[in-house]
Order: structure tokens, then sequence, then C-alpha cells
């Protein structure tokens, strides 16, 4: 009692000492009705503040009634002491209360901010800065789709300028998906822990860089290793995109704004397709140094690609962090700037500038088992960024686990069969779509062949290309081919005596039983493997043409980047529908009907006898299943709350970061399954994608409507 006293009169003077004091007596409970010297009554009977002794959100009273002025000092309001003295008493005795009452009080604490926060948001209203966050998250999203459509249009020059195998083409057309996949779920966690706008940045940097990186490699391998990496940051991109969004969009606005911004996501395929299409063709575009490093067009188109990344994270910078992540962490006054941020720049380009924000207390939610920050004298660097790396993602982890419990795993798992079904069906289809338009034209290429039999030439020169034809039992005597290219050429059971090819260039070029007799290859590329059951006589191969070369360019290219290019702008009619009815008609009928349409677009699939058939049932397809995909984005993004603990709630961009992870997987699958029957059958493909589109449609109508939703 004596070092109470003591410290209660040692510090009668000061504010700071008051409160000190304040808090220790109400700790004893014995000085309940006592009035401190502070400007407050602290007693049972609070009166009524008076309307103009509120505090203002840019002034406040020091102990000697002196007004100084700030942008916003953090100041209490009065009418919120009461709550706050009734709160003091708890708060020191939180680890002597049950646990469910804490989590009790904390659910009570987040609905009462959800409710406020969309009160603040609606008051800040939609305009300006909405529009400026939705262009420069756009920008991101762009790049997620064009990150998509890369590797598929540069697989067919970069098999030739790597010397790829078909094991190696198809390892490089599914390491995208690979790393998308596990940057969605770290990275998508991660953003819940640190933060949307710097995991943002960070998967931004990652996908630059490595990007960058692989349009100048040489080797394989490291392409390989780059675009692996590339994948793992921009797949990190599309649920933090959705959930800091959605976080500057009330409950009116959401559902149609962020359906709009999916648009960019098929704006990426359009700008990759039309790249590919402008600049892969035009093999000159680049330059070699010396034999080993040569960087072709299609490198050119990777660099090309990189641009919407780095544009994304450029104009990031600029972009505050979202200000319900940082109410979630107990940031009230950072949170409180940015809010007034959001409304002061609408307001002003509404032409209303006198508008005051009039919100100067946000409600915070009650903070559980706090993780304690290591300090710098503990241990050393690396022990204490262990620590940190370690709770990081241990917190991480079990917010992944959490999504499986009681409160949140019926949902989580139909969605993420609806998200699989879809994945399985949508990107097998998209894949099976090319390959099937390309198998349409080699069987008509190969119709056209032109066979030789039994041709005999001797002392001719051939300085020009031979293309698509097979040369059986011939006789070449004293012949020589020079400076000549082979495409799709077989020579069968012939005879080459006393021959001379010098730099020759081949592709898809063999030598089947053939006998070869004193003959010599300068400088060519017709290595071993391309003489099959062959005898060689006499002959000698010189200088053999080292790497790959890249010589031909194909006559379907064109056609793959127009069907690219077609599927990409025929969403555009389903997207602009999804947003104008996303609010009207709810998500789930969106998905749903969305879903069983699509199936039926499946069906009629077994029509597709012909190039440009299969280019009008992909359009069809792809335009009917882009709603599903934009309502699919919404739902996940309202089921799952924004909630400062990892420990005890699911979070939004986690929940987003392990079904779009799952998607990705879906997307591996699809990419193999549906490709391994093309040229064998069309019926295991239609059947199996329409199949996962109907089960998929039909368990989403079981799904919770989240449509007038507060976003928790």
């Amino acid at each position: 009692m004596e070092d109470r006293y003591k410290n209660t009169n040692l510090y009668q003077g000061g504010r700071e000492a008051n409160q000190v004091s304040d808090d220790y007596r109400y700790q004893d409970g014995n000085y309940e009705g006592y009035a401190p010297n502070d400007g407050y009554y602290r007693g049972g009977d609070e009166p009524a503040q008076e309307e103009d002794a509120q505090s203002d959100v840019t002034e406040g009273h020091d102990e000697d009634d002196e007004v100084y002025e700030g942008e916003y000092q953090g100041i209490p309001h009065p009418d919120d002491i009461k709550e706050k003295q009734k709160k003091r008493a708890p708060a020191v005795a939180d680890e002597y209360r049950d646990r469910a009452d804490l989590m009790a009080e904390r659910m009570e604490d987040e609905e009462q901010l959800a409710h406020q926060y969309e009160n603040i948001i609606e008051e800040c209203g939609h305009g300006r800065f909405q529009w400026t966050l939705f262009f420069v998250l756009g920008l991101a999203l762009m790049a997620d789709g064009v990150e998509v459509f890369v590797v598929g249009f540069v697989l067919p020059s970069a098999e030739k300028d790597m010397c790829l195998s078909s094991s190696n083409k198809g390892m490089l057309g599914l390491i995208v998906y690979l790393g998308m996949m596990a940057g969605a779920v770290v990275l998508g966690g991660l953003a819940d822990k640190l933060g949307r706008k710097k995991c943002l940045t960070i998967s931004l940097a990652i996908n630059a860089a490595f990007a960058f990186l692989s349009s100048f490699v040489q080797g394989y391998g490291f392409f390989l290793f780059c675009r692996l990496i590339s994948g793992l940051g921009i797949g990190g991109t599309l649920p933090i995109v959705f959930a800091y969004f959605s976080e500057f969009l009330s409950r009116e606005k959401r559902g149609e704004h962020l359906s709009w911004l999916c648009m960019f996501w098929m704006i990426g395929g359009i700008f990759a397709s039309a790249m590919a299409w402008s600049i892969i063709p035009h093999y000159g575009w680049g330059f070699s140094m010396g034999t080993q490093y040569h960087f072709h067009s299609w490198r050119v188109f990777v660099l090309v690609c990189s641009l919407p990344c780095v544009a994304s994270l450029v104009a990031l910078k600029f972009m505050p962090e979202s200000p319900r992540f940082l109410l979630e962490i107990g940031k009230h006054d950072e949170a409180w700037m940015i809010l007034k941020q959001v409304h002061d720049t609408n307001m002003r380009a509404k032409g209303e500038p006198e508008r005051v924000f009039t919100v100067s207390y946000i409600k915070t939610p009650k903070q559980v088992d706090e993780f304690i920050e290591i300090q710098s004298s503990t241990g050393t660097w690396y022990q204490r960024w262990l620590v940190r790396i370690t709770t990081t993602f241990k917190q991480v982890w079990d917010n992944v686990l959490y999504c499986l419990t009681a409160q949140y795993r019926m949902n989580t798992l139909m969605l993420a069969v609806v998200w699989f079904t879809m994945a399985l069906s949508y990107y097998g289809l998209i894949v099976w779509f090319p390959d099937m338009i390309r198998y349409l034209q080699e069987e008509a290429y190969e119709s056209r062949v032109k066979i030789f039999d039994e041709e005999e030439v001797s002392h001719f020169t051939f300085n020009f290309t031979l293309e698509n034809q097979i040369h059986r039992n011939g006789e070449y005597r004293n012949d020589k081919f020079i400076g000549m290219k082979f495409k799709e050429v077989r020579f069968e059971d012939s005879l080459f005596e006393e021959c001379y090819f010098e730099d020759v260039t081949s592709s898809e070029t063999f030598f089947e039983n053939c006998t070869i007799i004193s003959t010599v290859f300068y400088n060519t590329d017709l290595y071993e493997h391309k003489f099959i059951n062959c005898r060689l006589i006499n002959s000698t191969f010189l200088k053999e043409k080292e790497g790959c070369h890249l010589d031909f360019e194909e006559d379907n290219d064109f056609l793959i980047y127009l069907v690219s290019f077609l599927g990409s702008l025929s969403v555009l009619p389903g997207n602009i529908i999804s947003a104008l009815l996303m609010d009207k008609i709810g998500r789930i009928k969106m998905i749903g009907g969305s879903m069983l349409i699509s199936a039926v677009c499946c069906f009629f699939l077994f029509f597709g006898n012909s190039e440009s058939a299969m280019i009008g049932w992909q359009c069809l397809f792809c335009g009917a299943s882009i709603a599903a995909w934009n309502a699919l984005d919404v739902i996940t993004v309202e089921l799952y709350p924004t909630d400062k603990r990892l420990l005890e709630e699911a979070r939004r961009a986690t929940a987003f970061g392990i079904l779009n992870g799952l998607c990705k997987f879906g997307a591996i699958l699809g990419n193999s399954i549906f490709a391994s029957f093309v040229g064998i059958t069309k019926v295991v493909p239609i059947l199996l994608a329409s199949s996962a589109l109907v089960g998929g449609g039909l368990l989403a109508l079981r799904l919770p409507e989240t449509r007038e939703q507060v976003l928790m």
C-alpha cells in the first residue's frame, strides 16, 4: 500500500503517470469510485457527453487544456471511455479466463468490425481510388494469364533450339503449373501473415526476375528452373489480388467489380497470342555470339511477356496496404489514415473536396495468444531469423490445416471439388483443342505426301528443299546434296554410292534400311540416330553441326496463335454478362448454370471433325465457362474471413491459395490425361470433361450464397 501511494503521488502531475496509477488502482479493485484528475469521470454513473465536448479527429486537449492539432492523433473517442474501462480488468486477467470465453469475445468483435468496416467503405465511396487500384491489380492478373500461355507458344521453337526430347517437352509444359501450384499455397498463406501489398510485391518481383532471366539462359535445365521459379512467383498473385481488391469494395460493388477484374486474365491471353503471332515467326529478330549463344525470336517473345508484371510491380509501389488487414494486426492509426486517403481521393474526384471523413474510432478485435517479437539481443542473427521464419511457416501451415476443421470443412471440401472439376475439364480441353487441330493438320499433311519408287539419279546436284516425300528402293550415284534442307523426308531401302552431303539441315528426316558406300557428310545435322538399320561402308562424317537449328517455320504456327487468340477473345461476352448479373442472380446460380452449359457444349465436340468446327466449339466452351470461373473467384473471397489470428481462423488469401493450388493440380492432370488421347479417341476426353462439369456444377448449388454477406 505504501508503494502504491508513493507511485501515485510522485507522478501526480503527468497524464502518463496518472494513467499508470489509475490502472494500478483499478486492478486492486478498492478504488472503483475514485475520479483522477484527467478530465474523465470513471465512476459507475458516467454522465452523457455533450455534443461539443466530443473528440475531433484532428484535435485533442492536454491536461492544461491547450489545443494541439495534427493529422490524426489516435485519441480514443470519449464515448468509448466507459467501454474501455470495462475491458481493462478482463484484459489483465485474460490468462485466467476460459479460452472459449476469449474466443467468443473475439468473434463478437470480428462481427462488429465487419459491419463497421462495411459502413466505412460505403462512406469512402467508390471512385478514383478503386479504379486506380483496379488497373494496378489488373496488370498483375494479366501477368498471370500471360504466364499460362508463354510456354505453349515457345515450345515448338524451343524444342528445336534446345534439342528437346518428347519427355523434356512434356516437363516444360507442366513445370509452370507445378510452380504456380506451390506459389498459390505458400504466397497466399504468407499474404495473411505479412500483408497483401508486401506479398504481392514479392510474387511479382520473383516472376519478373526469373522470367527475364529465362529469356537469356541457353541450357534446358536452367531454363526449366527459371520457368519453375517464375511460375511460383506468379502463382501467388491470383489469391492475393482478389483478397486485396475485395477489401476496398463495399458489398453492393464487390461481385460486379471482382468480375470486371477477371477480364484482365483474358487480356493477358490476348496479349500473349498477339505477341507470339507478331514476334516468334520472325526468326531473324535476334542475335548470336559465336556458335554457343543464340538469342532467337522466341526469346524476345519471352522478354516482352514479362512487361505486364514489371508494370504492375512499379505501379504497386504507389498503392497502400489493405486497411482491413492492418486493423486485424492492431495497426489502427495506419488503417485510419489509408481509409481517409481513400475517402479524400474519391471525394476530390467527385468535386466534393469539402466532405469530411467522419470516422474517428474503428473497432479492433481482441488479440489472443499473440506471438512475442524476438529481441535483437536474443541469440545470433541467423538464430533470430530462423525463429521468425519457422514461426511464420508454422502459422501458415496451421492455418492451412484449420481450413479443414469443423467450422470450414464442408465449405472447403465442396469448393475444392468444384475448383478441381472445373480446372480438370477447362485446362484439359484448352490443351486438347490445339492438339486436335494440329493432329487434323498433320493428317491432311500426310495425305499429300509424295512417294517416289525405284528412282535412279546420278551425277546430279540437289540444292533445293525436299519436303513431305518418301523415296523407296532408289539408287543415287555420284550425287551432291549441297546447301539444302530436308523436311519430313524418308529414304527407305535405297542405295547411296560415292555421294557428297554438305551444309545440309534436316527436320523429321530418316534413312531406313539403306546402304551408304564411300559417301562424305560434311557440316550436316544427319546424326547417327537418323540412320535406322543402315549399312555404312567407307563413309565419313566431318564437322557435324553442333546444337539444334531452327530453320523451318511451321505453316500451322499461324493457326495455333489464331486459335489461342480467338479462345481468349471469346470469353469477353461471358465476362460482361457475369459482371452485370453477378449481384442479381447470385454466385451459386452463376457457377452451377455456367458449368452445366459448358458440359452441354462438350457433347457438341463429337461433331468437330474439321479445324473450323473445333475452333468454333472451343470459343463456345470458353465463353460459357468463364462465368463459373468469375463466380468461383468471388465466392471464395467472401466465404472466408480476414482474421489476424492465424491459429484461430481460416483466412481469405490462405484459403484462396489452397483452392487455387488444387486448381493447378487439376490443370496438370487435365493436360496429361487429355493430351494422351489425341489421335486415339475423342470419346474419353469429352465424357470426362462433361461428367466433371456436371458433377461440379450440381455440387456448387449446395454452397451457401454470399451475395448479401458483409466481408468478414
